[in-house]
């Protein structure tokens, strides 16, 4: 019996192969909807059909990709590289059946998805704007392995097809015709008729160009190579992310030799999937997976959402929710105090939205509203004003009797519990943190703060909220700093008492990235600004143990606040840090590193003993997501397990005999224990 799969003939005799994998809303390559298809590909070449044209049943998308959760579990190379070279075999039988194949593409159309998709003569897309087209792999430690390395080459062109695969960035549907990615881009409602059209004319497939095919050549792939690695090096490091590496090698070895490179990329990819880098990445794929399964236990939907804020956060958290189809009011004490808020809004619409129409829309649905006349037609009112208890305390007094029934009332605080925050409300309970990251358009996070009588319904709606908005939501408990700022903090206090100490700021940030950070610390408090570090920090500094130090304290008085004053620690010349090269030793580097990592494992420890966050997996996704921590080591917590607990106890011992009791291990460490 097919449980993924269904073949149907019509009039025409054309086959149509819908793709509607069982339980779940998403289709995904599993290995039994692998065999299936070669089941249903063998008995469709019997029937001689004139056509086939492969479609999904699934609102969602074409095909999500392969079974990332089988990857997790795969015990060998051995046992990966027979995988992927069945996976070749079946699409080598797709792509060699003796009349055209169509791939209809709506949704999303990505890896092993758009893999299958090249293994099909034809390809058509949807316009519709959830249509995208790419191959992630390199987020997950490897490179296309479903054939996708050879046949996106040949369709696209050397250095076309390496650029999609090395960025990770998937296409729209439009994109995808220009590249000729895809042959026809049309509405949704036209793409049946498009593929009878297209089997009944059977136009030629695209040819490259000479200048497409160059780069391919022998005696220039070795250039090439170089300046593809070169590129790649500006992002990441080939000792934390060796996939984008090997994928390079892999073209530069067997570009012009198809069954060598086939051969190569199974070895390549299996290799890749079961090392250290790809099975941390898989797990940080999966814990985002379990942070949007958190938001499925409820089914509140918001249409209309009122913002109380016109600064960069409030201004930023309404630009994002009508990015995401939402109508808006967005609130300030006066008209004047909108307009930057309104500005910022427009560059983003312009930057996300190509469509003129599209940007028109979405401003269209962003209201100024400094009478607050929204707040009794919203869904959910989310509060965004400074940091300050009375002035909270006196603005939830006033609209909480404004609000309808059964709207969310939200705080974007991001260091007050909210116990405090609720107290003059009538219903102290309804209240619920919905906090938010700088910069709101990139960081995916959204803690979801509660206390202890917040209703689990409420706790679930606003989980449902932040999902529907494209934001991870984290249920975390109301305490000082929550989870992110809690742990940040003193990996960020630690960079500023190492500069008080001397230590220059390159050397500094540069221990940073070594141990696999996106953005060194030094620089990270200046981007968003000292003044915020400052407060942040004295808020916390009775929790965290910890003074404030002095330089970071002297910078603010100077009004050096960092980027937005065009100095911090560092001087930023349009928009840029200026650095010096970084000359420490690696010795050094690696002390500094410790210094600092090992403050921020500590306090994640504090809060897991705690129980700020459930479990060490919530923690790590926590930490992850709202901070950036080095993603190809998998978290914190998940780290302390690689490294050894004995090895970071004795680490952070020899640290507090050195330099005080900031690095005294937490109570935590005792009841910890190590898988």
């Amino acid at each position: 019996m097919n449980k993924h799969f269904h073949v149907q003939y019509d009039e025409q005799q054309l086959a149509w192969l819908c793709f509607d994998a069982a339980d779940t809303t998403t289709n995904v390559l599993t290995e039994q909807a692998l065999e299936e298809l070669d089941q249903q590909l063998l008995g469709i070449a019997q029937a001689h059909p004139k056509g086939l044209v492969v479609f999904s049943a699934k609102k969602s998308g074409f095909i999500a990709g392969a079974d990332v959760k089988s990857f997790a579990s795969i015990s060998s190379a051995e046992a990966a590289q027979k995988l992927i070279l069945r996976a070749h075999d079946i699409f080598h039988r797709l792509e060699a059946l003796p009349f055209p194949s169509v791939a209809l593409i709506h949704g999303f159309c990505l890896g092993g998805g758009l893999e299958l998709a090249l293994a099909c003569r034809y390809r058509i897309a949807s316009t519709d704007p959830s249509t995208r087209l790419g191959f992630p792999e390199v987020r997950l430690g490897i490179f296309p392995g479903f054939g996708g390395s050879v046949r996106s080459i040949r369709l696209l062109g050397h250095l076309p097809a390496m650029q999609m695969m090395l960025s990770a960035r998937p296409v729209s549907a439009r994109a995808a015709k220009r590249i000729h990615l895809v042959d026809y881009a049309v509405p949704q409602r036209q793409l049946k008729n498009a593929a009878r059209k297209l089997i009944e004319e059977q136009p030629p497939e695209h040819r490259l160009t000479l200048l497409q095919r160059i780069p391919g050549n022998i005696a220039l792939r070795p250039v090439i190579a170089r300046l593809l690695r070169k590129q790649v090096s500006k992002r990441v490091q080939q000792a934390h992310y060796p996939a984008p590496y090997a994928l390079i090698a892999h073209w530069q070895q067997h570009a012009g030799n198809t069954t060598g490179m086939y051969a190569s990329e199974a070895q390549q990819v299996s290799s890749l999937l079961t090392g250290e880098t790809a099975q941390n990445l898989i797990r940080v794929f999966l814990l985002q997976d379990h942070l949007k399964g958190l938001a499925e236990k409820s089914g509140f939907k918001a249409q209309q959402v009122h913002v109380i804020g016109g600064g960069v956060m409030g201004g930023d958290i309404a630009a994002w929710c009508v990015l995401r189809g939402l109508r808006v009011t967005l609130q300030d004490r006066a008209p004047e105090y909108l307009g930057h808020a309104i500005s910022r809004a427009h560059g983003l619409f312009r930057k996300k939205l190509k469509d003129r129409y599209l940007l028109q829309n979405a401003m269209d649905r962003l209201l100024p509203d400094h009478l607050g006349n929204g707040i009794g037609k919203a869904d959910v009112v989310i509060e965004a004003i400074f940091e300050d208890i009375d002035a909270k305390q006196t603005l939830y007094e006033k609209i909480e009797p404004q609000m309808k029934a059964g709207a969310l009332l939200a705080t974007n605080t991001s260091s007050i519990p909210l116990e405090k925050l609720a107290e003059k409300l009538q219903h102290p309970p309804r209240l619920i943190g919905l906090h938010f990251f700088n910069p709101v358009a990139k960081m995916p996070l959204v803690e979801i703060v509660t206390q202890p009588d917040n209703p689990t319904q409420l706790i679930a709606d606003a989980a449902s909220f932040a999902k529907a908005i494209g934001k991870l939501p984290l249920p975390v408990k109301s305490r000082p700093g929550f989870l992110v700022n809690r742990v940040l903090m003193p990996y960020l206090l630690e960079a500023v008492t190492l500069l008080q100490e001397g230590v220059p700021a390159a050397d500094i940030d540069q221990a940073a990235i070594r141990f696999g950070m996106p953005m060194g610390p030094v620089e990270l408090a200046d981007t968003v600004g000292l003044d915020i570090c400052l407060s942040v920090a004295e808020k916390l500094s009775e929790t965290l143990h910890n003074e404030v130090p002095e330089n970071l304290r002297n910078k603010v008085e100077a009004g050096n606040l960092g980027r937005k004053s065009g100095q911090g620690f560092y001087v930023w010349t349009k928009g840029k840090a200026q650095k010096e090269a970084s000359r420490a030793t690696a010795d050094k580097l690696d002390h500094y590193a410790d210094r600092m990592i090992l403050r921020l494992i500590n306090e994640s420890m504090a809060c897991l003993r705690e129980a700020i966050v459930e479990d060490a997996d919530l923690l790590d996704a926590g930490i992850i997501f709202g901070t950036c921590y080095a993603p190809f080591r998998g978290g914190p917590m998940h780290y302390v397990e690689k490294t050894g607990k004995a090895e970071i106890l004795s680490k952070l011992r020899k640290l507090e005999y050195t330099y005080g009791s900031r690095f005294t291990p937490d109570p935590g460490w005792e009841n910890h224990s190590q898988n």
